[in-house]
């Protein structure tokens, strides 16, 4: 049963699991398909308390694998859905998060980094799976990844993930990790009718006109749902706008530069970043979720010491700001990049800084968050 009462408003104090939770649920979704991972397990617990109090659907699948499954099914039903794991579980929902690109199917992934590979370190912190996130399935397409660095953005950015996943038609991921997903914090969660939603857009052809991937102008295709009077068909398979398998080159061609392009074509408008002090620097550190945190005390220092430092996080790492991070490579000496891996997006910083300014590593493996002195130092050597 719906009352007022289960739609939460106003301030508490939370993790960032349990804020996931409520974005989703301030978001509309009302399906979510789990199976339990630490760190991420918060996630399906409070999810499997909250989704009926407001008339929604909880269900603990028998593995990942089928967790990813039942969320694209439940979208097509036409309920927003969503899902939420660690690194072996990401793993294993690979290859149907790589189908619901493939049938352009809206929903949201959330990925609670932890140290690996293999099974690691279950309960501690790591980035490991930034690549994984753009790459992570077979073939090539377009994804969209967010990364909070508090509880709050956990909150802010699972509504926003819902909103892009209906606006671009494809599952969207939230890549936060162990530290902030256990962090605790003060959390604003927001009036039903101050959050904005974006709808899922419908057809406005009759049933017998609908082509399900036939696209509008901004490549993207309106969306029926099961049960509504269209008839459609979808497939993993290459196909045509009618959703048939169309087994020829000139289909795929067409398919993926397709699927491709209707999220790099729009790269401006999904893009987010948070920058500080980059005028004038020499040094800019560049950095993500939780690691953004840390490295903002090794920048203060910095600037105490007079180096001019400035601060760039990003809050969208895909698609990969590569155009603001060219610009800024023209302007600095290095670029000094964080991460609780062992160099992954520091790579993508490198290709996009083009040889005008170094790229300086500063690794983790994971289990814990960096030493800000260690990031400190990487500013000094970056600045001699």
């Amino acid at each position: 049963m719906t009352t007022d009462r289960a739609y939460l408003e106003g301030e508490f104090f939370m993790s960032g699991d349990e804020a996931c939770a409520e974005g989703a649920i301030s978001a509309g979704c009302r399906f979510f398909a789990g199976y339990p991972i630490t760190p991420a397990t918060e996630i399906a617990e409070r999810m499997s308390d909250r989704l009926p109090e407001v008339g929604g659907t909880y269900i603990q699948m028998e593995d990942e694998l089928a967790s990813m499954a039942a969320v694209l099914g439940a979208s097509w039903g036409g309920v927003k859905a969503m899902t939420a794991t660690s690194g072996p579980g990401f793993s294993l929902m690979m290859e149907n998060i790589g189908l619901g690109v493939m049938m352009e199917t809206p929903c949201v992934v959330a990925n609670v980094q932890r140290a690996a590979p293999s099974t690691g370190l279950p309960t501690l912190v790591a980035q490991g799976d930034m690549m994984q996130a753009r790459w992570g399935s077979h073939g090539h397409y377009s994804i969209i990844a967010l990364s909070p660095s508090s509880p709050q953005e956990v909150y802010d950015h699972t509504i926003k993930a819902f909103n892009l996943s209906e606006r671009f038609r494809l599952p969207v991921l939230v890549m936060t990790d162990g530290a902030v997903g256990h962090m605790y914090e003060k959390v604003v969660i927001q009036p039903r009718d101050k959050v904005h939603l974006v709808p899922r857009r419908k057809p406005e052809v009759p049933p017998g006109e609908y082509q399900p991937y036939e696209p509008d102008a901004d490549l993207v295709p309106p969306m029926a749902n099961s049960g509504e009077g269209y008839r459609f068909h979808v497939t993993g398979l290459t196909h045509d706008e009618r959703g048939y398998p169309a087994m020829n080159a000139e289909a795929q061609d067409r398919l993926i530069r397709r699927l491709v392009e209707k999220v790099e074509k729009y790269s401006e408008e999904i893009i987010e970043l948070e920058e500080d002090g980059i005028d004038g620097a020499e040094v800019v550190v560049c950095a993500y979720g939780i690691t953004a945190r840390v490295s903002l005390i090794a920048v203060e220092r910095a600037r105490n010491e007079g180096i001019p430092v400035g601060m760039l996080r990003l809050v969208t790492v895909w698609p990969f700001p590569q155009g603001r991070i060219a610009e800024i490579a023209r302007q600095v000496k290095a670029f000094v990049v964080p991460e609780i891996n062992y160099g992954q997006i520091s790579l993508e910083v490198e290709r996009s800084a083009g040889g005008a300014a170094k790229t300086i590593l500063v690794p983790h493996m994971g289990g814990a968050v960096h030493d800000p002195q260690v990031i400190l130092e990487a500013i000094r050597q970056a600045a001699k």
